[in-house]
């Protein structure tokens, strides 16, 4: 038990070491990827909201916007 307990301490040491190493050499790659990141998000929403609209107001559009997507024929229902 002592054992794990210290090998848990071990790899909490070396993973914020890790980190700071990383945040450190690499602060402004990180930074970049995560604003691109927020922008994706960003842009994943809106554009679920639009589908969503898309969908209550006419739904066999956003069936054919589905199909089209998915890469599968158009759908014969």
């Amino acid at each position: 038990m002592l054992r794990t307990l210290f090998s848990v301490g071990l790899m909490t040491m070396v993973g914020v070491f890790l980190l700071k190493f990383v945040f450190g050499l690499f602060g402004g790659f990180v930074v970049l990827m995560l604003w691109l990141l927020g922008i994706a998000l960003k842009i994943l929403i809106v554009g679920a909201v639009i589908y969503l609209i898309v969908r209550i107001v006419s739904p066999s559009t956003a069936r054919r916007m589905t199909d089209s997507f998915s890469g599968s024929g158009p759908s014969s229902s």
